[in-house]
């Protein structure tokens, strides 16, 4: 915990001297007529430059605000960032290996002849460049507690290679168990790679837990670490889960791996998470997916097919499944994009459940939308909050959402971590990224979309099992003082900077 402390202290002690400068700058030019003509001029071209290349102008409109009221510390902030980007090594790494990483993601010709001229496995195919597969056998947990006792099961029968990828590790039940797997197979020879996100970890690893996980003989990659001058990319955090075994099985979901996500020792009621289990041609994109982050911080790899599993065995389920990636900066924000392609082209439903719902304007508008036109729309949030600031932005959105006849539902058993969307009968996705800024614009994340598979019916009973054990939020209970209303207005005005 010292450690921990003195490591966000020394970050923060160069993030005070930054702000210093910035009030330094402005104290001397503060009375320089000339100077603040020009500057507004300068001000008024970087408003106007975020705003062409804005996708979404809800993300973008903090800084168009700071720009406005403080023009000087704003846009020193703003150039300060733009200089990071300019001189990060790791940035133009992680982009070129993102792109290189598309040679081993190639979409069968004969599969796509299937596709629905304007579906969503369209848009994953042609613009995510994500391969839409057929060959596959999935499995759904609807509970962190069950999904567990497969991955022991599978890590148990690793033959060649386990890769892990998650935001959180936390010793306890959970981590122990595997990294004593872990540990075996890597006596009998097995490859083993673990990543995790060093913000993630702050407080529940010491800052050289990767040189501990190295002298077991398991490869690590603390991703991104938490340093003084680290850039603007510090920002952009590792929240995928993923876990490869030889190829041959692949596992995704909402669980981290810690002792809450399999409800051992939860602060926040019942932990309500989920799980996905692949076998089958869908596990090589995880396998790329989980390869790019690894060799953009540890390079590693010249060529990733000898981790490709030929399968020919399989129990193939009906359907489409695509697993796919979301990396923030490669200017594809995959992550919304196929939540809005799915609200869009809903019929008769959407069920939605996310830990936090934090909107910007086009998801808002697709969702009321929605409901006009005759969808039935229902979201779960958590009935408790893991974080109180986030579900107070959170409930900001629940007058415009309930008066707009969408149900959003609270979980009176606990807390909800999952991170679905389920439409129609025909699609559903399963992943990592929630619904708010940091997931669908900051994070890396990862996501697995079904479509005309019958795993989509166990992601439906999830949710209708779920909306059983909660409680919908009436427009009375929407409503808000005018108090807690202003505070929540502040807190959404900066929103997207959490």
């Amino acid at each position: 915990m010292i450690k921990t402390f003195m490591r966000c202290a020394f970050a923060f002690l160069f993030i005070v001297l930054q702000v210093f400068f910035v009030y330094i700058a402005y104290v001397v030019i503060d009375n320089n007529n000339i100077f603040w003509i020009i500057y507004s001029l300068f001000c008024l071209y970087f408003v106007l430059k975020i705003i062409a290349k804005s996708r979404s102008l809800s993300f973008t409109l903090p800084w168009i605000l700071i720009f406005m009221m403080f023009p000087i510390p704003g846009s020193l902030l703003y150039l300060l960032v733009k200089i990071n980007i300019k001189i990060s090594s790791l940035l133009p790494r992680i982009i070129k290996n993102e792109k290189d990483s598309k040679k081993y993601l190639v979409q069968d010709e004969k599969i796509k002849k299937q596709f629905n001229d304007n579906g969503v496995i369209k848009y994953i195919s042609d613009y995510a460049k994500f391969p839409v597969t057929t060959n596959n056998d999935v499995s759904y947990y609807p509970l962190g507690d069950e999904v567990y006792p497969e991955m022991l099961k599978e890590l148990q029968k690793a033959e060649k290679f386990i890769f892990m990828e998650y935001f959180i590790y936390t010793p306890g039940k959970m981590w122990n168990s595997i990294l004593e797997i872990l540990e075996e197979k890597v006596k009998q020879g097995v490859e083993v790679r673990v990543m995790y996100d060093d913000l993630g970890c702050l407080t529940t690893l010491n800052s050289s837990y990767d040189k501990f996980l190295e002298k077991k003989g398991i490869k690590c990659v603390s991703v991104n670490r938490i340093k003084p001058f680290a850039g603007v990319i510090i920002n952009n955090r590792d929240h995928r889960k993923i876990l490869v075994i030889d190829g041959k099985i692949a596992f995704s979901g909402g669980i981290n791996i810690a002792d809450e996500y399999i409800n051992e020792g939860s602060k926040y009621g019942h932990w309500k998470d989920n799980g996905i289990k692949i076998s089958g041609d869908a596990v090589w994109s995880y396998t790329v997916m989980f390869l790019t982050i690894w060799n953009s911080f540890r390079k590693t790899d010249n060529n990733y097919e000898k981790y490709k599993y030929e399968f020919k065995d399989v129990k193939v389920s009906k359907g489409f499944v695509a697993p796919y990636g979301n990396n923030p900066l490669t200017g594809e924000i995959t992550g919304e994009d196929v939540y809005l392609n799915m609200i869009n082209n809903a019929v008769k439903y959407v069920y939605i459940m996310t830990p936090y719902l934090i909107l910007d304007t086009d998801m808002i508008d697709a969702l009321v939308l929605a409901v006009k036109r005759g969808v039935d729309v229902r979201i779960i949030i958590p009935g408790i909050p893991d974080k109180k600031m986030v579900y107070t932005v959170t409930e900001s959105y629940m007058t415009t959402l309930v008066d707009c006849g969408v149900k959003v539902y609270k979980y009176t058993n606990g807390f909800v971590h999952s991170k679905v969307v389920v439409s129609d009968d025909i699609r559903a996705t399963v992943g990592t990224i929630n619904m708010d800024y940091r997931s669908l614009y900051l994070h890396f994340e990862c996501g697995c979309y079904f479509e005309d598979c019958k795993v989509i019916s166990k992601v439906k009973d999830d949710c209708e099992k779920t909306f059983e054990k909660c409680r919908l939020i009436t427009k009375k209970e929407a409503k808000t003082g005018r108090v807690k209303e202003f505070r929540q207005s502040i807190l959404k005005l900066i929103a997207p900077m959490m």
